[in-house]
């Protein structure tokens, strides 16, 4: 494993791997100790995007582990590949660091920054793609429920970049995956049809929200106006009312479900806050994690 970029590209024993490392530096570091394997190592963090637990994260996540993260926000770098090619940044960060993390607004520049460069790329987030999110919230399945074998997942909204990674860790880790979408913001068929090519029957779309929570293990949402769909905002409202994860939608959900958000949740539209507040949220263990796969993630790839 060169880099990160997404959970397809990985196989089902990478992932495993992973999460193993994850759960053990959990408890390394909640018992006090340190794992010291990057010391002398840094990281490169690019964002084209604004963040508050990517950036925290990532840079807990290096410091916990002895090395240095550089944060180089929008106005740092620009857009990549507008102000400079993401070739040529690539190839200069190289020389520089000893990873690249990147937060980008289309995955080509993730696929650019990993072809050129000599070091691991890591994908915090792209328009097609968000692993690290998706890894970390199948780690806080298996928490909860012990395995991750036969385990539903209930994703109700938009057909998105954390549907598409979600959907893909479900094929690759024996679990099902069912999203309940409105008219216009399904999940792409070739997603669809890769996941089943994975784990045949795994996945699959359907329209009512009330029937894909019936006997779901996880209930999922996310978000219905991501960054750069505010001009889209009072229209995606209106076509996403009846896909609210709320008190009934949690009711009809068996009472072992656990509820998932990827935040920042819009408490009122895609969920509400009686839901986010509940003993069957687990959203906060779900942000706590992305730190721990994270440091998994960069032992992994840097600590060599």
């Amino acid at each position: 494993m060169k880099s990160f970029l997404s959970i397809q590209d990985c196989t089902s024993q990478e992932l495993l791997e992973l999460l193993d490392l994850s759960m053990g530096l959990k408890k390394l570091y909640q018992s006090g100790k340190r794992d010291l394997c990057l010391t002398g190592k840094t990281l490169a963090m690019l964002f084209e995007k604004t963040s508050l637990r990517t950036r925290v994260s990532f840079q807990v996540a290096m410091q916990d582990l002895g090395g240095n993260a550089i944060y180089l926000k929008p106005e740092d770098i620009g857009i990549i590949g507008q102000r400079e090619p993401a070739k040529d940044m690539a190839r200069v960060f190289s020389r520089y660091v000893s990873g690249i993390m990147a937060r980008t607004f289309k995955h080509e520049t993730i696929i650019e920054l990993d072809r050129w460069a000599t070091v691991p790329v890591i994908n915090a987030l792209s328009d097609w793609s968000h692993p690290c999110q998706a890894m970390a919230d199948i780690q806080t399945a298996m928490e909860h429920f012990g395995q991750l074998k036969g385990l539903k997942l209930a994703y109700i909204g938009d057909g998105n970049n954390v549907a598409r990674s979600l959907a893909f860790a479900c094929a690759k880790l024996d679990m099902q995956f069912v999203i309940a979408a409105p008219a216009g913001y399904e999940l792409d068929q070739e997603t669809l049809d890769t996941a089943n090519q994975i784990s045949p029957g795994c996945a699959m779309q359907i329209r009512n929200p009330m029937d894909a929570v019936r006997d779901a293990d996880v209930l999922y949402t996310d978000t219905w106006v991501s960054m750069g769909q505010e001009a889209e905002k009072e229209q995606r409202i209106r076509d996403f009312q009846g896909y609210q994860i709320n008190d009934a939608l949690l009711a009809a959900a068996p009472k072992r479900a656990k509820v998932m958000h990827c935040l920042p949740a819009y408490r009122g539209y895609e969920i509400t806050d009686s839901v986010c507040e509940s003993a069957q949220s687990v959203i906060f263990d779900e942000a706590e994690n992305r730190l721990h796969f994270q440091r998994a993630l960069l032992k992994k790839l840097i600590g060599k």
